[in-house]
C-alpha cells in the first residue's frame, strides 16, 4: 500500500452535505465551517474540510485582504485546514457572515439558501470532510490554505460531474438518498485534489507530500507504511530502497523534516492513539498491533509524545493532548 493510501485509509475520511446554495450577485460572505454545524453527522470533534463544488456560474475566493482568484463551473474548492475566507461575486464588497446566511432547518443534512442581490447566479453545492486531525496532519499541514480542483483534469471527470449534477438535482428536490452518494463522492474529490497537489510541486519543495515526488523517499514510506510492525532499522530501509543508509537518511530527513525512524514512531503512536480511542483492544494488544515489543515501551513512548499513559488518555477522552 502506498503511504498516501494508508494514512487516508487510517485517517477514515467520512463526507457531509451541508449546503444547497443559490447566490446571485452582488454577494460577499465570510467565515469558516463550524464544529456545531457537523456533530449531527460526525460526532466527536475532528478535522474539518469544507468544500465547495460549483454546479453553475463563477465566483471569487480571496483570504481576508487578498486578491481573489476565480472559481468556474466545475470546480471544485476545498480548504484543507478550515481557514477563514472570503467568497463572492466581489470579494471587496463587505462580507455578511456565512452564518448569517444559513437558516437551520431542522436536523435535515442539506440546507438550502438564497442570498444576493438578483444579478448574475451561482449554484453550489456545500459540504465537508471530517478526519483524525492527528493522522491526516502530514498530508493537511503541506497543503496550501485553499485549493482548486479542476475536475475537467481528473480522471474521473466525468463521472464526478455527471453525479454531481444529478446529487445536486436530487437534494433540491428533497429526495432521499442523494445525500449519501454526495458523501463518498466529497472523499473522492479530496483525494483527487491532493494527488493533482502533489502532481504541481516544483522541484526542490520539502514537506511529506513532496517526499511523494522523490523515488527514494516515496518507497521508504511505502515501506513503513506498508508494514509498520516490522522492526525496520535505516540500514535495511535503504537495501529495500537501494540506496545507502547514510544517502537515505540524508534525502528523507531533508525532504521530510525528520529522520525515518522517528517517522516511524510517530506514526505507529498516532494509531495507537486512534486505537485507543476507537476500540476496546488492550494496551498489550494495540502495542503489539504498532509494532511495540512489550507494553511497557509502548506506554514509555506514548507517554512521551502525549503527555499521558496510554490508560489515562483513553478514560479522560484525549482531550487537549497533542498532535
Amino acid at each position: 500500500m502506498d503511504a498516501l493510501s494508508d494514512i487516508l485509509r487510517v485517517a477514515r475520511l467520512s463526507g457531509g452535505v451541508f449546503l444547497n446554495a443559490e447566490f446571485s450577485a452582488p454577494w460577499c460572505m465570510i467565515g469558516q465551517m463550524s464544529a456545531e454545524h457537523c456533530a449531527p453527522f460526525l460526532g466527536a470533534a475532528v478535522n474539518l474540510i469544507p468544500y465547495h463544488y460549483v454546479v453553475d456560474g463563477e465566483l471569487y475566493i480571496a483570504e481576508p485582504n487578498q486578491q481573489g482568484q476565480q472559481v468556474s463551473s466545475g470546480d471544485v474548492v476545498l480548504f484543507p485546514r478550515n481557514d477563514l475566507y472570503l467568497m463572492g461575486s466581489d470579494v471587496s464588497l463587505p462580507p455578511v457572515s456565512a452564518a448569517s446566511v444559513i437558516v437551520p432547518d431542522g436536523d435535515k443534512m442539506v440546507q438550502t439558501v438564497l442570498h444576493g442581490g438578483g444579478g448574475d447566479a451561482v449554484h453550489m453545492v456545500c459540504g465537508f470532510l471530517g478526519c483524525d486531525s492527528g493522522l491526516i496532519n502530514p498530508i493537511v499541514s503541506t497543503l496550501p490554505s485553499a485549493m482548486i480542483l479542476k475536475v475537467e483534469e481528473t480522471p474521473a471527470a466525468d463521472w464526478i460531474r455527471s453525479t454531481f449534477q444529478y446529487a445536486a438535482y436530487e437534494v433540491a428536490s428533497g429526495r432521499t438518498g442523494s445525500t449519501a452518494v454526495l458523501s463518498k463522492l466529497s472523499e473522492l474529490l479530496f483525494v483527487e485534489a491532493v494527488r493533482q497537489y502533489v502532481q504541481s510541486i516544483p522541484e526542490g519543495q520539502t514537506g511529506w507530500l513532496a517526499g511523494l515526488r522523490d523515488p527514494a523517499v516515496s518507497k521508504a514510506l511505502a515501506l513503513m507504511h506498508a508494514d509498520m510492525v516490522r522492526g525496520w532499522s535505516v540500514d535495511e530501509l535503504g537495501r529495500e530502497v537501494g540506496i545507502s543508509r547514510s544517502g537515505l537518511a540524508e534525502r528523507f530527513t531533508r525532504v521530510i523534516g525528520v529522520a525515518p525512524m522517528h517517522y516511524l514512531t510517530d506514526w505507529r503512536l498516532q494509531v495507537a492513539a486512534q486505537k485507543l480511542r476507537d476500540s476496546g483492544d488492550s494496551l498489550g494488544r494495540i502495542a503489539e498491533q504498532v509494532g511495540y515489543e512489550s507494553e511497557a515501551a509502548f506506554s514509555r513512548a506514548f507517554k512521551k509524545k502525549f503527555g499521558a499513559a496510554p490508560a489515562t488518555w483513553r478514560r479522560v477522552g484525549n482531550v487537549g493532548a497533542p498532535a
